[in-house]
């Protein structure tokens, strides 16, 4: 897997007073490495409470947060045909094909919390087939757990666990389509200290990457009428009116912020966000003026689609949007990442403005983080508590 190399992402801090320190018993992940990953190579992203990824269109954002979001489904237990529906776009475009005509890509993360950091690499074989072939799990330079492919006619991995005592590595079989991290709690005793220590790293580990919800919302799908559901917001937003009617009705508090959000953020005066019934018995989303005139969602623009849309994600959680959290695990104890592609996108000075603000005092709380792709971020300069990751084309 072989490609030119890029040159390493820079980082700014935004200026501002210093942060609160981070609750040392909530697990976060702040640091992507991308080795060999689409147009990335040797990259290593830092990430905050909130982080904005800046570069022009080609750069790669897009594609970090992909590696991310892949990282968060692998960590929840999902397969590697599940985390990479389409595995071939994330080889490095000039990466050569091995004796064996094998390529693949290279990622990875680390997790903070009780633990102290722990890292996590992994290389995954996308041609001819995808399977990991090598995986690692370590903290403070010890290896806790490490797989290789010995025998590619298997469908599974030799993995070595840290067990320390008169055992000082246990080895066995993990399957080849899924992180063995994800596995280590179902397999490993904790009888001894090492054992134990392999289990809170490989906890830590999952808890951070798991509660992720990539979102991107698409204005086209907004507009239109939806049937009652659940009320758990998509990926795409295209449920908005749903979720209104359930939020408004169990979330006064968080609704009034959204009301108080859109009336920053949208064109008129707006005294409520609601839903309500049509004809047919679906629900259809509105802007209250407060003159007994209610502007249905489908006049709004674009940019103000977007940005209620995204107002909407950093004011609920878990319970609202559409993730998996670990449900072993207190909601106190856990974080929820939004991975939002384009958060610029399409929206107005003030607009952005509005939403930062708003991203950044619901971060500073420490129950959501923050990491968002844009193509400028010098509009965030004076935030507080904004890390601003700039990317390369070339």
């Amino acid at each position: 897997m072989t490609s030119p190399p890029a040159p390493a992402p820079h980082t700014t801090g935004v200026p501002g007073p210093a942060a609160p320190p981070a609750q040392p018993d909530r697990p976060r992940v702040t640091e992507l490495r991308l080795s060999a990953f689409a147009g990335h190579r040797r990259a290593v992203l830092p990430l905050g409470r909130l982080t904005l990824l800046a570069g022009p269109s080609g750069s790669g954002k897009s594609s970090a947060l992909r590696a991310y979001e892949a990282l968060a489904r692998l960590g929840g237990g999902a397969t590697l045909g599940e985390a990479f529906p389409d595995p071939t776009r994330c080889v490095p475009e000039r990466a050569r094909p091995d004796a064996q005509h094998r390529r693949g890509f290279r990622i990875g993360c680390t997790a903070d919390g009780p633990a102290g950091p722990v890292r996590l690499d992994v290389a995954v074989q996308a041609e001819p087939e995808l399977r990991i072939v090598g995986e690692r799990l370590t903290a403070d330079g010890l290896v806790l757990l490490e797989t290789a492919l010995r025998d590619p006619g298997k469908h599974a991995v030799q993995a070595a666990w840290h067990t320390a005592g008169p055992t000082p590595v246990t080895r066995g079989p993990l399957p080849d389509d899924r992180l063995g991290t994800a596995l280590l709690p179902l397999r490993v005793a904790g009888r001894t200290p090492g054992q134990r220590r392999v289990l809170a790293a490989a906890e830590q580990m999952v808890v951070a990457l798991r509660s992720v919800f990539a979102c991107d919302p698409e204005p086209a799908r907004m507009r239109g009428p939806v049937p009652a559901g659940p009320g758990r917001l998509l990926g795409d937003c295209g449920n908005v009116a749903e979720v209104l009617w359930r939020t408004r009705a169990e979330c006064g508090r968080r609704h009034a912020r959204l009301v108080a959000a859109a009336r920053a953020g949208c064109a008129g005066p707006v005294t409520d966000v609601l839903a309500h019934t049509d004809a047919s018995g679906a629900l259809r989303a509105a802007l209250d003026r407060g003159d007994g005139v209610r502007t249905d969602l489908g006049r709004l623009g674009d940019g103000e689609l977007r940005y209620l849309a995204l107002a909407l994600v950093l004011l609920t959680g878990p319970g609202v949007l559409e993730v998996d959290p670990a449900g072993e695990v207190p909601a106190a104890l856990q974080t929820l990442t939004v991975l939002a592609d384009g958060l610029d996108r399409a929206l107005d000075p003030r607009q952005r403005r509005e939403l930062l603000e708003l991203a950044a005092r619901m971060c500073e709380r420490g129950h959501i983080r923050l990491a968002a792709a844009v193509s400028d971020a010098s509009w965030a300069a004076g935030t507080d508590g904004v890390t601003v990751v700039h990317l390369d084309r070339d």
